[in-house]
């Protein structure tokens, strides 16, 4: 009997399974080629390594570390590296997957994969992150490259983490290899506006959502009289709460782990922003009340932004959405029950493979810098990602008209049309 891959460890994660489920859809909806699903729905490669650290205390632990390959049809693999606790095998891979997607949505030469640590990052000092961070390059170096596969921050991590691993890669090579990943620090070849590049690119299709139902002649919106809330105040959710901000829109509730805060006449992002670098947390915020994550959800609002963790609408809460725009900021936060019964109600979802991947779009950018070592302005930046992210959502929406199909359904199909003909090309080996 033939052994099914998915029935092993990285099939075990909802996120996984919902991605499968929506492939699955997708590939029904527009009769594509079993043959080619059936490639996209396990992994290129994987390595499990074990990260041994020296703590400050002198004692040593043990952390569990992945790096995922989904794919490289269209080029080197691309995806974060993620520091949290729930990390695991199947999460990776389901990511790595979704990053196949993304690239090949918007159209780079690059393919999907993705990283982590099993660890809460918090209770490790600067000195023991470093020591991880390095430990994990080392034990994964066999994997990545400017040529191979490009990693960049994720949760948990930052520049900073970048700037290691980019360092511990070149004393491995003897020389300097800005490429190997990105997201890095300005000083040692980042780019200019990637570190709000995907909170951009959460609010730019939103823009491109409300022209479209205009065009299709289903509501009327205009930004400047709409409200939203933000699920997950961190790096995509607190940028794109202030890019709507900045547009006139109401932001009238945000949250992070803890819970949230609301006022219903609007918050003040910039002041909000401020607050939480200082603070660490969004509790006790003055000239607002507190409130649930799930409270923050049944608000009657126009746009909802999830950008925290994936699964958090499900089929438990799907009824108490009462969101008229749904912009993914985080990956998978919908389940596949779910989005089908909030499409079914009218709701429009910007799928994640398309409304967060500006952060991929400029990493991109800062691969192709790097490569030539020739920078541009943030100006230049900010037009090139406005102008990619503009084309992805046109040809998605092209697709949801030509299938009836809804956006997120209609984003998976785009993609895959897009691999399945490169692997057609490309033949399979041997």
């Amino acid at each position: 009997m033939a052994h099914d891959l998915r029935s092993g460890l990285w099939s075990t994660s909802p996120l996984y399974q919902n991605a499968v489920m929506d492939l699955d859809f997708a590939g029904k909806t527009a009769g594509m080629s079993p043959n080619v699903l059936e490639r996209l729905k396990t992994p290129k490669k994987a390595m499990c390594v074990s990260v041994p650290v020296r703590m400050d205390d002198g004692s040593v632990k043990v952390f569990e570390g992945y790096r995922v390959q989904h794919s490289t049809t269209l080029g080197p693999g691309k995806g974060g590296i993620r520091f949290h606790p729930e990390v695991n095998l199947s999460e990776v891979s389901a990511l790595a997957m979704l990053m196949t997607m993304k690239c090949s949505l918007v159209g780079l030469p690059l393919g999907g994969a993705k990283g982590g640590i099993r660890l809460d990052p918090s209770q490790l000092s600067r000195a023991e992150q470093q020591a991880l961070t390095r430990r994990y390059t080392m034990e994964i170096i066999s994997m990545i490259g400017p040529e191979q596969d490009v990693p960049a921050p994720d949760i948990g991590t930052d520049g900073q983490h970048m700037a290691w691993m980019m360092d511990t890669y070149s004393m491995a090579k003897g020389h300097a290899v800005p490429g190997v990943v990105t997201g890095k620090p300005i000083e040692i070849g980042g780019s200019l506006g990637r570190p709000e590049s995907t909170g951009r690119g959460v609010v730019y299709v939103i823009e491109h959502a409300i022209d479209l139902l205009k065009r299709r002649g289903t509501a009327q919106y205009d930004l400047k009289k709409m409200t939203a809330t933000v699920n997950g105040f961190g790096k995509v959710g607190a940028v794109a709460a202030n890019e709507l901000f900045i547009r006139g829109c109401k932001v009238v509730a945000v949250s992070d782990f803890y819970g949230g805060i609301y006022n219903k006449a609007g918050l003040n992002i910039p002041d909000v922003i401020n607050y939480m670098n200082k603070n660490r947390t969004l509790k006790g915020y003055p000239n607002a009340e507190a409130i649930s994550n799930e409270q923050l959800f049944a608000l009657e609002v126009d746009i909802l932004v999830p950008a925290a963790i994936d699964g958090v609408i499900t089929k438990d809460n799907m009824k108490n959405i009462r969101a008229k725009i749904i912009s993914e900021g985080a990956n998978g936060p919908i389940t596949s029950e779910a989005q089908h019964y909030l499409e079914s109600q009218g709701v429009t979802i910007i799928p994640d493979i398309l409304a967060n991947a500006g952060g991929v779009i400029v990493s991109y950018f800062e691969w192709v810098q790097g490569l030539q070592q020739f920078f541009w302005s943030e100006k230049e930046v900010n037009e090139k990602l406005a102008e990619v992210m503009a084309r992805a959502f046109n040809r998605t929406a092209e697709t949801s008209d030509r299938y009836k199909c809804g956006m997120k359904t209609a984003a998976l199909i785009t993609s895959v049309e897009r691999l399945s003909q490169a692997m057609l090309l490309r033949g399979l080996f041997p």
